[in-house]
Formats: structure tokens, sequence, C-alpha cells
């Protein structure tokens, strides 16, 4: 049975991550609401099949510019609240 999470970003041009993962803990569907269309369907498509904690040990900690966090770091801050 999947696991359907949405997360309201912080600090993003992107404004929410709709994230789902399936029974072994691999990410089955991301779609971010916002943002910069063409990079985030790029995530989106790359973190697709792959497990959620190797995505989260990625993407975490990415900066945007002089931001504290990014698009991909939200990513990993959702998939980190699924557990």
């Amino acid at each position: 049975m999947a696991i359907q999470h949405t997360y309201y970003t912080k600090g993003t041009c992107s404004t929410q991550i709709d994230v789902e993962v399936d029974e072994n803990d691999v990410i089955t569907r991301v779609e971010f609401t916002g943002g910069c269309n063409g990079n985030l369907q790029g995530i989106s498509r790359l973190v697709k099949g792959m497990k959620r904690e190797e995505a989260i040990s990625r993407l975490e900690g990415i900066r945007c510019g002089m931001k504290t966090t990014s698009c991909p770091d939200q990513l990993s801050r959702a998939l980190r609240e699924m557990a």
C-alpha cells in the first residue's frame, strides 16, 4: 500500500511537494507546485524508483544561491517526514 504525503515548502519558489512512496520505501511519484518547472520535473524523474533514504542522503543540504535551502533539500525534508 502506497503512502502519500503533501509537504508545504519553506524558503523556496515551489510552494508544495506531493510525494508517494510504495510499501518497499521506493519513491513512485513526486510533483512540485510552483518553482522552476523543467528542473523540478528533472528531479522528480531522477528520484522515481529510488529508495527514500538514498534520495534523502543525495538531496539533503543542497542550497539555492544565498538561500539556506532549495527545492531538492525541501524534497529531502518531505521524504524524512514520511518516516
